[in-house]
């Protein structure tokens, strides 16, 4: 029985200093492949300017103005709080 239990308790101790030595050498790929990364893909710091759409007239006609104001009024008579 204490023979079992020896190497019952051996094949636990080799069994994680498998699973040890497989995670130190994840982590060592890991920062590897981290320090590889940004050696030959460097952040980029400059910030893209955004194409914001603009209005071709600058300011809506009289028209639109209405719609807008008719659809708002229409909304908020059905909604009442």
């Amino acid at each position: 029985m204490a023979e079992l239990m020896g190497s019952g308790v051996e094949l636990m101790f080799v069994g994680m200093g498998i699973v040890y030595t497989f995670l130190l050498m994840l982590v060592g790929a890991i920062n590897v492949m981290s320090m590889l990364v940004r050696r030959f893909f460097p952040e980029v710091t400059e910030t893209a300017a955004l194409n914001i759409p603009t209005l071709s007239g600058g300011t809506p006609d009289k028209t639109t103005i209405a719609a807008i104001a008719a659809a708002i009024h229409q909304y908020r008579s059905k909604h009442k709080p």
